[in-house]
């Protein structure tokens, strides 16, 4: 336990340093858009026209003031004010070019990052998906990436902009006069300094919101499913809950109260230093004009371009806010891109042999992976600190299904059967031995090739929040409206289907919460014969069923095993007599194994459990 705990405290404090962001996060924000390279190229070329033209305006305001005070022909100083009209109206236009260009880059950005991170996470294996909290990931992929999204897309173009405004105006000034100009940036310090500072409180707050705001998703995922609202409603929760969501949503209020305060505070230090830039330009720039060192238009064009540097300092100083603010998002996202798939797709795959398949468990090794392996200590839930992670819970498993036959796996709750069950898919890989159809293993076949191969049914097989045509077509988009009634038909479903308004196009619910559960269940029998798997694998698929539901669905299994090799894992053993090979599984290791009638006659585990079920023990006295 306290190993467990140690794992998680120190992979949270190895995700970063407070107020700093992870060392290489802007280096891989730069290489995502590598793609957009050639969209940057003409942003960049924009930005550069547009601050040429917005040092230009300050100096023609002097020269107009020159012109006027050395009593200039009239049309000089009309020229000089369209010349400024001019400038104004076209860097308007390249400003909405600019804007424009610089979204399409940080919405194509973040289309790929977003893109890629969905991809990524469906690659993971199914111990990520046990051990992880869904709101935790769900904000990552979701609040984290559209955090990144708005401070990306909205400071592009300002903090490019002010970078090249600021070194046109510096040089423009030296120019024009370096005295004035070194004085004002005598308190260019000032600027930097709380900028620094400010960057990296603003990324400490938006870390402990990112945590916070991740936990109210986590609460509202699970409450505002079907089976979470009725556990609330069941046990007189919904008080509770609303606390304990308005608890965490005030720290959020808080938070952002405190961001904001913080960020106008900075603000107005940066407003009051830059116009105490201001008095100082004015008023060392006065004196030399009056002593016949500097033009009054010189001096005009001066405190003019003053605030095309100081504005562009204060837009980058707020900026650094927002970029560090992007950039933890950016990294917590990355985290989540960082996480190695432990299954991986074989670079040159084995092709599975046409015909019906054989499956083979050769002394099968396996230990459910640990939490450090699996997924971040920021998203695990409480499973983290379940100690028993890398211990071995398959010991040595061994045995074949010859193509057409039905292995079933019995035994007590937690002996290993849907372990075993799960390797067959490959949702985990083993630790040692091999599972093979064929005489392939498993690991060696490409995945697709693998999922057509292998068809699951599980006790409670998930539907998606869609219609029955979307549910049943899901393994093969490209199945007929004819093939789907035909397997409504074999699933002993097609009457009821047919009775609904919608027909095929009636929604089934969150998880198919419309239907009964033997509907359910019969649905997703169907939507096995759409996949047309060549080897079956029934996971306690009539467990929690009333007897009437149970033989609809067993009409259905029948159906679904015609032909096919079958791993059928039961706990009522009147489910599985007709097995051609039944395996009692006790402790992760295979104890007994043979017919219905061989493990009776041999008097031991399965006739244990078979007298259990169906009362054959002697009657007390």
């Amino acid at each position: 336990m306290d190993g467990s705990r140690g794992l998680m405290r120190s992979a949270m404090a190895a995700s970063a340093a407070p107020g700093r962001v992870r060392r290489g996060t802007f280096r891989r924000v730069v290489a995502f858009s590598r793609p957009h390279r050639a969209k940057l190229i003409a942003f960049l070329l924009l930005t550069v026209v547009s601050a040429v033209l917005a040092v230009s305006t300050p100096v023609l305001a002097g020269r107009v003031v020159d012109a006027i005070v050395g009593g200039r022909d009239v049309s000089v100083v009309v020229w000089l004010a369209a010349a400024i009209a001019g400038i104004a109206v076209v860097d308007a236009a390249l400003g909405l070019v600019e804007r424009w260009q610089s979204s399409r880059i940080g919405e194509g950005l973040i289309h790929d990052l977003r893109r890629a991170v969905y991809e990524h996470v469906q690659r993971m294996p199914v111990a990520f998906f046990t051990r992880t909290r869904t709101g935790a990931l769900v904000s990552r992929l979701n609040n984290d990436v559209i955090g990144a999204q708005r401070a990306f897309t909205s400071t592009l173009s300002g903090v490019v902009t002010n970078v090249i405004q600021l070194g046109l105006s510096l040089g423009v000034m030296f120019t024009l006069s370096w005295q004035v100009t070194a004085l004002a940036l005598v308190l260019l310090p000032v600027f930097v300094l709380p900028a620094r500072r400010m960057g990296s409180r603003m990324a400490d707050l938006q870390r402990e919101a990112a945590t916070l705001n991740a936990g109210m998703t986590t609460q509202m995922t699970e409450r505002f499913s079907a089976p979470g609202a009725t556990l609330v409603k069941l046990f007189g929760r919904p008080r509770a809950e609303a606390a304990e969501f308005g608890e965490r949503a005030a720290r959020v209020r808080d938070i952002g109260v405190r961001t904001a305060m913080a960020t106008r505070w900075f603000l107005t230090g940066l407003t009051l230093v830059s116009a105490l830039a201001q008095a100082l330009v004015y008023g060392l720039g006065g004196y030399l004009a009056l002593t016949g060192h500097l033009a009054a238009g010189t001096v005009v064009s001066l405190a003019l371009l003053l605030t095309r540097l100081y504005a562009p300092l204060t837009a980058l100083a707020n900026a650094r806010v927002d970029v560090m603010t992007a950039l933890v998002s950016f990294e917590r996202v990355f985290e989540v891109l960082d996480l190695e798939p432990m299954i991986a797709e074989p670079a040159e795959p084995t092709p599975l042999p046409d015909g019906p398949v054989s499956v083979e468990f050769d002394d099968v090794r396996f230990g459910y992976p640990s939490a450090e392996r699996v997924s971040l200590a920021s998203l695990e839930s409480v499973a983290t600190l379940d100690a028993r992670g890398g211990e071995e819970v398959l010991h040595g498993i061994g045995f074949r299904a010859e193509p057409g036959q039905l292995v079933a796996l019995v035994g007590s709750s937690g002996a290993g059967k849907s372990t075993i069950a799960s390797l067959l898919p490959r949702l985990y890989d083993v630790d040692s031995g091999a599972v093979r159809l064929s005489g392939v293993d498993v690991r060696e076949l490409a995945f697709d090739s693998l999922r057509v191969a292998v068809g699951v049914v599980t006790q409670d097989g998930h539907l998606f929040h869609d219609t029955i045509r979307a549910n049943l077509s899901y393994p093969r988009p490209d199945a007929g409206e004819d093939e789907l009634w035909d397997a409504l038909e074999r699933a002993r479903l097609r009457p009821l289907v047919e009775s609904l308004p919608d027909g095929l196009d009636t929604v089934v619910g969150e998880r198919g919460y419309r239907l009964s559960g033997g509907e359910r269940q019969r649905l997703t029998i169907a939507r096995l014969l759409v996949a047309r798997p060549r080897v079956v694998v029934l996971d306690e698929a009539t467990a929690h069923l009333d007897s009437e539901s149970e033989a609809a669905v067993q009409a259905a299994l029948a159906e679904a095993l015609d032909g096919r090799t079958a791993l059928v894992i039961a706990h009522r053993l009147s489910t599985v007599r007709a097995a051609d090979q039944i395996l009692v599984v006790e402790g992760g290791r295979v104890v007994e194994r043979g017919t219905h009638a061989e493990l009776l006659a041999a008097q031991g585990r399965y006739a244990e459990l078979h007298r259990t079920q169906f009362d054959e023990a002697p009657a007390a006295a």
